[in-house]
């Protein structure tokens, strides 16, 4: 008998509400690798936000570089799960969640809405706005609006998005690199260098100080977490890896020459040749994530910590924005006014450059589904263009209004993003098992890290909701 993943290779994708994947072979990996480095460091750019500014930083402020650990066991968890996510998208042009809507027509539509529930309020650029008035001063709600019509601008003026992204983002890390070498030399000084092995020899997890539910979120969501993780998908498919390289990229509407793509992706036959190919794809996208996401989000997560523990260790600080205040004014006192300020204008753009990412992938998620699922002969460029300003402009009119964060949108945003990852580790299970070809489904210890994402995620996403509820109606 005929091998059904060479002579049918679509076979296995279920068809009742997307077609079948056409069927075609799998590019050549191109002889110069390193010109699709990218999506890797637009995840790590995209992620770079709050937690690795404020959070782990807090916590450092708190316990000390005890607890650094959780980084490295929270990226792994998110390596793996990345990596399968990129496989379906490597081997069909599609995303993960187009996958997923073929087992479930709906399941694109849920984690659309999760993804916009929990960036309903433009918390990034209220943060990148609060760190500019810290510089020049103004009006925290103007910038913040500001902020918001520029990132509407970028992201639908640019003629191909993901490349404006990729260069907002490597500029970003660029900038935090710089940062780094220069606090090295003029804020951490000996006796936290001194401090540096406890990260390895004096572990803890100080629930008793800071509470489960902070130090779990730390752990669970270092350098992504939620709707960012999914979007690996479309920035790699974007950038053209794999069977990626077969669909039309996101364009502006008025700048840039939009091409047509039907609901479905491709598959290969499971050939020797294109089994050659998968496996040097394969490789270089494993090497690429950990060489970029892994790699920056732990050396961001890391420096920022010990630039907390050489200014404001012990500090009465809070688990806010202002925390980067006391910091940068600590940093004033230790190395002089202008690292201070340095450290809020990276600190600024960084946020900037995150509000971009988070913009960018809530609407890219949302317009892939309601393209692939429900429009299918829509421009998905204008339905990106278009989600793109609802966002911004409901953002914008919340920080006009003066409003604070609702407590029920903000317990909504804290629940989401465990509840997102512990279903969709599952999924991601199941799709890359059943429709995927025999000798590139996920088998061994990367089958058992999906299963332990389940375990984590789901623990989380149970201990937070309790949380939240607790605070809601307590």
């Amino acid at each position: 008998m005929a091998d059904a993943s060479i002579s049918d290779p679509a076979g296995a994708f279920p068809d009742k509400h997307i077609p079948r994947p056409q069927v075609r072979d799998l590019p050549e990996p191109p002889g110069k690798q390193w010109r699709l480095i990218g999506p890797g460091i637009v995840a790590a750019g995209v992620g770079l936000a709050s937690g690795e500014f404020i959070l782990f930083p807090y916590i450092t402020s708190q316990v000390g570089l005890t607890f650094v650990w959780a980084a490295v066991l929270g990226l792994v968890t998110q390596y793996f799960l990345n990596m399968e996510i990129e496989r379906y998208t490597l081997a069909t042009g599609e995303t993960a969640v187009t996958g997923f809507s073929r087992l479930w027509k709906h399941w694109g539509l849920v984690f659309a809405i999760m993804a916009y529930f929990a960036n309903l309020w433009p918390a990034w650029a209220t943060s990148s706005a609060t760190l500019v008035s810290y510089v020049v001063g103004g009006n925290v709600a103007v910038i913040s609006v500001v902020i918001l019509v520029i990132v509407a601008l970028i992201l639908t003026l640019a003629p191909a998005v993901y490349t404006a992204l990729e260069r907002a983002q490597m500029l970003k890390v660029a900038a935090i690199l710089l940062l780094i070498v220069i606090g090295s030399l003029f804020v951490i000084g000996a006796n936290t260098w001194a401090a540096l092995p406890s990260v390895v020899t004096q572990p803890r997890f100080p629930a008793a100080e800071l509470g489960f539910a902070v130090l779990m979120g730390a752990l669970a969501f270092a350098g992504a977490g939620g709707g960012q993780n999914l979007v690996q998908s479309n920035w790699i498919r974007d950038k053209g890896f794999g069977m990626g390289r077969y669909v039309p990229k996101i364009v502006s509407p008025l700048t840039g020459e939009s091409e047509a793509r039907g609901q479905a992706g491709f598959i290969f036959p499971a050939t020797e040749e294109n089994l050659a190919r998968w496996r040097v794809w394969w490789r270089f996208a494993n090497k690429e994530q950990l060489l970029t996401f892994v790699a920056i989000t732990f050396l961001s997560i890391m420096f920022m910590s010990l630039l907390a523990y050489a200014t404001v260790f012990g500090g009465d600080v809070s688990n806010d924005v202002s925390f980067l205040r006391a910091e940068g004014e600590q940093m004033m006192a230790t190395a002089g006014g202008w690292f201070g300020y340095f450290f809020w204008i990276v600190g600024a753009f960084s946020l900037f450059a995150a509000a971009l990412g988070i913009v960018d992938y809530t609407s890219r998620l949302a317009a892939d589904v309601l393209k692939t699922t429900y429009f299918p002969n829509a421009s998905e460029s204008k339905i990106y263009a278009g989600l793109v300003w609802g966002l911004v402009l409901i953002g914008a009119l919340v920080v006009a209004a003066g409003l604070g964060q609702p407590l029920l949108l903000a317990t909504i945003a804290a629940c989401v993003g465990g509840v997102m990852m512990f279903v969709y580790s599952g999924l991601l299970i199941a799709i890359n098992r059943k429709m995927l070809p025999a000798a590139i489904r996920i088998r061994g210890y990367r089958l058992a890290a999906l299963i332990w994402s389940i375990l984590l995620f789901g623990v989380l996403a149970v201990l937070t909701m309790n949380q939240q509820l607790d605070k809601l109606f307590g």
